[in-house]
């Protein structure tokens, strides 16, 4: 166990300083997310609605994180493809799962910055004033969209290790995944048919909870069931990458380069 913690923080660390270096990756986790607020905020501020304004400039902090990942873990094992590496992740003795977790995790805590300099640049440029009235429980909610939304990247770059075009499903979840997850529109807009795949995603629930630690409310059940699906998440993938990369071997079907 100790030796597997040790790897876990040592890829996880690695991971993170590679992305904070990288201009590719700092504009994607910093300046998209401020452009994507934005242009939502200035859509919220044609009615002069501080309510609705307050309530946007909320969730869209937690899209940097939601964009951070969905678009790099879906392209993380293609990027490792063309660097000639994914050979070395793949016959490493360490399990495949446990390489891919960290890194997901390091792509979410870049996400995490984001959503502080959005809040700052919500209010400095817009006049968004964000009352907490229960710091701790917002910040572990915050903290709970991190993780989750991590987790949902880790599933993602699992499900690209076969398949060289499976980076365009992260894409394509992108903006989907902000009116599905409620971060700028509440789900009870959204056709009701909608409304399961909205529950089934953890940052629906997480989102959630910081709404209501703000507004000074329990938030606790939110967090159970965002935390719990997001440990369903990283189960269901460390259990389809074993199964993927087995399918693989057998079948020498796995493209590495």
């Amino acid at each position: 166990m100790r030796d597997r913690l040790r790897q876990l923080w040592l890829c996880y660390r690695l991971q993170l300083k590679i992305l904070l270096i990288s201009p590719f990756e700092g504009f994607l986790g910093i300046v998209f997310p401020l452009m994507f607020a934005t242009a939502t905020l200035m859509v919220y501020a044609v009615n002069g609605d501080e309510a609705a304004m307050a309530y946007a400039g909320l969730g869209a902090a937690v899209m940097g994180v939601w964009t951070s990942v969905t678009v790099s873990a879906s392209t993380l094992l293609n990027r490792e493809r063309f660097a000639g590496t994914l050979e070395l992740l793949v016959a490493a003795p360490t399990p495949f799962s446990m390489v891919l977790m960290p890194i997901t995790t390091a792509m979410a805590t870049v996400g995490l910055v984001s959503v502080g300099i959005t809040l700052v640049w919500n209010r400095l440029v817009f006049g968004v004033q964000l009352q907490i009235q229960n710091w701790l429980l917002f910040v572990l909610s915050v903290l709970a969209a991190t993780v989750t939304i991590a987790m949902f990247g880790f599933l993602l770059s699992v499900v690209a290790v076969r398949y060289r075009t499976a980076w365009a499903l992260g894409a394509s979840l992108e903006y989907p995944g902000w009116l599905l997850c409620g971060f700028v529109v509440p789900i009870a807009l959204l056709p009701v048919v909608l409304h399961p795949i909205s529950y089934a995603l953890a940052p629906t629930w997480a989102v959630e909870a910081m709404r209501i630690a703000a507004a000074g409310g329990n938030p606790w059940n939110e967090l159970t069931v965002c935390l719990a699906l997001g440990l369903g998440y990283a189960a269901f993938a460390a259990f389809l990458g074993v199964r993927l990369i087995d399918s693989a071997r057998r079948n020498a079907t796995l493209a590495l380069t």
